[in-house]
């Protein structure tokens, strides 16, 4: 749970009816802007479908990642195209009894409208916003909140070089003892003949980015080398008194989702505070002057 939020859950709720593309167990999945391929994937009646339309579909519905090659022969391929073939002859059968021209229908085309370019104006901004630099900044915060009361048994093996350090990393997950590497290896003196115990510490005592390593390395396992003052640092965690916090994997989603709704949530605070919104009470709708369109494209920092 994102602690800087105590109504996280509730935020997510209130901007999910923008239903916003690409909301999936990942969290929200961004595309970079791209050319649109022209590779068709069917003709139905006359009329393409492109195999770009099949890409989008398949990670809109979560059948595949963002950016994950798609093969004609996939299962998830295929499904997706027949899908797709019977929404072409559905919509080819409406406009042939010319529902697009009924008042109703042309008004949710409108509606349906909107609902994209407001889907297209996110994945246009907030591309530029959640970035992993934001994100492992809110995770590192996270998961000092989450350990405020941890007590973590840890020890560690402390080298003068990333290269010394990265050998005996790779020796401990080809099976040798972090023990038995200790002593020959770590140069603190402080716990060398104790197999490089700490004991018990709590994670936030300890100097960035202890407290994130330790986050994200289970009981019994030795953490990647990081670099910690100067020094290249190995961490087995041997025990733990409380839970652990969740990892940066685990907890991506939910802070991407977070970063994701609190731009919307910013973009359309200044747009209504800019706008002229008018609440009426079922009375008929009588056009009037429309506000001028901006005189440039909105860029980023002004959104």
């Amino acid at each position: 749970m994102i602690r800087r939020c105590a109504d996280f859950t509730a935020f997510c709720a209130v901007l999910a009816a923008l239903t916003l593309a690409g909301c999936s167990q990942e969290g929200f999945q961004v595309e970079t802007p791209r050319e649109v391929s022209r590779e068709v994937a069917a003709m139905v009646n006359g009329e393409a479908i492109y195999t770009a339309d099949v890409e989008v579909e398949a990670v809109a519905r979560g059948l595949v990642v963002s950016g994950a090659a798609l093969k004609v022969e996939d299962e998830a391929y295929k499904q997706v195209l027949d899908q797709l073939i019977d929404q072409k002859l559905m919509a080819q059968e409406a406009k042939r009894l010319g529902l697009e021209k009924d008042p109703a229908g042309m008004r949710r085309l409108e509606m349906a409208q909107e609902r994209i370019m407001g889907n297209l104006l996110v994945e246009s901004v907030v591309a530029q916003q959640v970035t992993d630099e934001l994100i492992d900044r809110m995770y590192a915060e996270q998961v000092r909140l989450q350990q405020v009361n941890d007590q973590v048994s840890v020890a560690h093996i402390v080298t003068d070089t990333q290269e010394e350090a990265e050998t005996v990393w790779l020796r401990v997950q080809a099976g040798e003892p972090f023990e038995s590497l200790v002593f020959n290896h770590s140069n603190d003196s402080a716990t060398r003949m104790e197999n490089g115990d700490l004991g018990f510490v709590a994670p936030n005592d300890l100097p960035d980015p202890y407290p994130v390593v330790i986050a994200n390395t289970a009981v019994g396992e030795v953490s990647p080398p990081f670099e910690v003052e100067g020094s290249w640092r190995l961490v087995k965690v041997k025990d733990r008194r409380t839970e652990p916090p969740k990892t940066r994997e685990e907890m991506r989603p939910e802070i991407a989702t977070f970063l994701t709704l609190s731009e919307v949530s910013r973009i359309l605070r200044r747009l209504r505070t800019e706008a002229s919104i008018e609440k009426l009470s079922g009375q008929d709708y009588k056009p009037g002057s429309r506000p001028a369109a901006p005189a440039k494209a909105l860029t980023g920092d002004e959104l």
